[in-house]
Formats: structure tokens, sequence, C-alpha cells
């Protein structure tokens, strides 16, 4: 199968989007949520859910995005781009251009980005740049861009696993992105491996072969904690999805593969974390309109906290915008689409609680994340416009394109000011967008 067709392929839904012919380089592209990294070393994985304990989020998001938020939306001198001015195609394709030339310029000799003792945050790199389409770039830094496929390659494990000892899963399932772009025949054992891998990762707890637990079904770090998160398990749909593209032959495409997730298994993991108590018997789901629709962190926690009912004084867990479309992406890779009640109750969470401003029910923390899975997830399920919250239509590939120009720093990167989730990482937060900017250029 052709790299282009690879490329697009990767977002189940999105038969419909082109994207051009890649140059004919060597090219090593994954996927990231969120992780950890080593430059100067910092605290947190890029992301959500990277465990650095839950001590008083609320009094902390309250302090971080009163101050962040001015920080992140109001940098005098910064912007490159009004936010009042509607972007063209070219001033969005020079703004791709400036933030690729900051991710080649700032990659370690070695050929990883951020850290080298995690995979997945080179891979994220290596996706961006593939999606850029960037070729003069590509051209020049084509020896640059196979030192990085080679680390990620000389990660690999004998169980088929692709880390460096931290975060299994994440690392893993983005490094499988990233083998599976390259399109090369030598990564071929080594994507077999990892999904066998994945695929045996997935949470299966009580007793086996029975959806008996609310984190049946979904993926988790197979290294932190036992249970499974939509975090983890959305970069392990997308990784075996993008994967099962590489190893088919192109006039075999429904060819068995020799591992694989369990679907539905996983539409009963994504019924335990959205917010339609009528679809799951999970207790923590929030049966609030204002909540309705939207996702979880997992069964048990929300990111963006709980709300407890004054008279039954149970605790309902809130939806949040990043892992909303999450779960809207993770839809899409079980091939469920927009006319099914669970996509469309997402999307009218979505809708209602719009917003470029900030991620909804976490302020500027994971606000690049937000962005990112935005265009990813309405991409992927066809949405040409929003519904916004008094039913006016929301042009977002405009407006969210028109927002990030206006956030691009003078050295073309983008950078949050809130590091939770690693979000200080410039190369990290500058891949997100990169992706996103691609997905807006094209209807």
């Amino acid at each position: 199968m052709d790299k282009p067709t690879v490329l697009l392929k990767v977002f189940p839904k999105m038969m419909s989007i082109r994207l051009q012919h890649l140059p004919q380089t060597s090219q090593l592209s994954s996927f990231s949520i969120q992780n950890q990294t080593r430059l100067p070393r910092l605290p947190l994985p890029a992301g959500e859910g990277r465990g650095e304990g839950e001590r008083n989020r609320f009094l902390q998001r309250l302090q971080q995005s009163a101050l962040a938020s001015l920080l992140l939306f109001t940098q005098p001198g910064q912007a490159a781009f009004a936010e009042d001015t509607k972007p063209t195609p070219t001033e969005t394709r020079k703004a791709i251009e400036r933030g690729a030339r900051f991710l080649y310029e700032n990659q370690n000799p070695a050929g990883w980005w951020s850290s080298s003792e995690q995979p997945a945050l080179t891979a994220l790199a290596l996706v961006a740049l593939e999606m850029a389409e960037v070729a003069k770039l590509d051209a020049k830094y084509g020896s640059e861009r196979r030192r990085a496929l080679d680390f990620i390659a000389g990660s690999a494990k004998p169980d088929g696993s692709i880390h460096r000892g931290q975060l299994v899963n994440y690392n893993t399932a983005c490094s499988l992105m990233a083998l599976s772009l390259a399109d090369e025949p030598r990564f071929r054992p080594l994507i077999v491996k990892a999904r066998a891998y994945i695929a045996a990762s997935q949470i299966d707890l009580g007793e086996k072969g029975k959806l008996d637990n609310f984190h049946d079904g979904g993926v988790g770090y197979n290294s932190k904690y036992d249970h499974s998160d939509m975090n983890n398990t959305l970069m392990a749909v997308e990784a075996m999805r993008m994967s099962e593209l590489a190893l088919r032959r192109p006039d075999k495409p429904d060819q068995p593969l020799e591992s694989d997730l369990d679907w539905k298994a996983l539409e009963h993991f994504l019924a335990s974390c959205q917010n339609l108590p009528e679809r799951s018997n999970n207790p923590s789901l929030s049966g609030s309109a204002e909540d309705r629709g939207g996702f979880i962190y997992h069964p048990g926690e929300s990111k963006a906290g709980e709300v407890v009912d004054e008279q039954t004084r149970r605790a309902a867990l809130r939806s949040y915008g990043s892992i909303s479309y999450a779960g809207m992406m993770s839809f899409a890779y079980a091939r469920v689409g927009r006319d099914d009640e669970r996509v469309k109750a997402v999307v009218d969470w979505l809708g209602r609680n719009y917003t470029l401003e900030e991620n909804p029910g976490m302020g500027s923390e994971g606000v690049y994340y937000y962005y990112h899975l935005m265009a990813k997830a309405l991409k992927a399920q066809g949405v040409e416009r929003l519904e916004g919250p008094e039913e006016n239509k929301i042009e977002w590939r405009t407006e969210l394109k028109t927002k990030l120009l206006s956030l691009q720093k003078p050295d073309g990167s983008w950078q949050n000011p809130t590091k939770r989730w690693m979000e200080g990482d410039p190369n990290l937060t500058t891949a997100y967008v990169l992706v996103a900017l691609v997905l807006t250029e094209s209807e």
C-alpha cells in the first residue's frame, strides 16, 4: 500500500480525505498523546493521566488557569498572525513549514526528540513531519529521519513491546504507528510482534472472556497500573488500525491478521466511559444534562473532577473536552459512525461546550492536545460544522487554524505555558499543531 493511502486511512472513517504523495524518502512516523521527557527533566509525561498524583486538582487548576490563560492566549509581540484575520491557504502552509523546520532543527543528533527514554515523543514528531508534506525539508533532513527510525526500532524488546523502561503500552503503540508509516519491509517483523503485544494487553479483568468489569475492553499502560484508560486505549486502537493497513496487501484488503483487538469489547469499555448512563451500569457516570454525551478518563476517574448529588450523595464524574474527542475518535476506529446515537451524543456535547479559549473542563491544561484531537476526530467522523452553544453553525476548520496561527511563536513553534501533560515541551505541542493544521487544510 502506498504511503499516502496509509497516512489517510490511519483515521478510520476518513476515507474521503486525500493527501498528496509524499517524497519517497525513508520516513518514520508515530503517534502519541502524553508522555515524559528528560532534556531538562520534566516531571510529567505528555498527555493525560501520566500519574503525578491527584493532589488538590481543583485548587491547582483554579490557580493555574487564571494565570496561564492570560499567558497562553495573550502573548504580546509573539503571535505571527492576528487572530481576527482569516488565514489564507498560503499563510497556513507557511506556518506548517515553519513548524516543521523548528522540529527538524531541534532534533537530538542521536535521532530522538525531547527524551531518549520515551520513544513515543520521537514517534509523534515524525508523524507530524510525515503529514506536513514539506518535501524540501524532508530531503534536506533525510539522514536525520533515518536516525529517528533506527532509534525507534532499537527500542524494541523480545516480547514485541517497544519502549525504554517506562509507559510500556503507550510507547509501544506510538512506535508501532511510526514503523507502520515507515513503509519499509525490514520493520514488518517488529510490526507483527508489536501488534501481538498490544492485542494481548487488552484488559480482561474478572472472569476471562466475559465483560464483567467496567475496564474490560480498554487498554492501559501495562506497567503503571492494571486497569485501562481512554488515553492508552485511543493510542492502541490507532496503532492497530494503522498497522493493519501496513500489513495487508492492496489486493486483499480483508486479509485476516495474526493478532487483533476484540473490537466489541472495546465498545463495552467506551460505554463505561461515556456519560450516557442508560448504556452502562457504571455508577460513576453522570446523569446530569450538562455532562451528557461527553467522556471521562476511565470508569473511575475524570480529570475534570466530580459533582456530588445533594440528595443521593452519589458522586458523578464530569465530562471534559480532550478526552471526549478521544472517545469520538475511538468510535471512528471501532467503525461506529456519526449516525450512531453514541456518536451523536458526544458530538452534541462537544458542540454545546465548543471553545478555543480552553480545554473544556480543564482550563489551559492539555489545550493543545484538545486542538489536536478536535481536528482529527471531527475530520474522521466527517463533521463539516459543529452546532454551537446557541445553535450557531461553527466553521471549526477556519476558526481552529486562525487560532493556531495566532499562537505560533517567532521560531515556528507552539508551547503551552501550563506544563501539565508535558505541553511545556515545544516539540510535543508543535507536533500536535502540525497534525491539526494539516487536517484543516482540506475540506
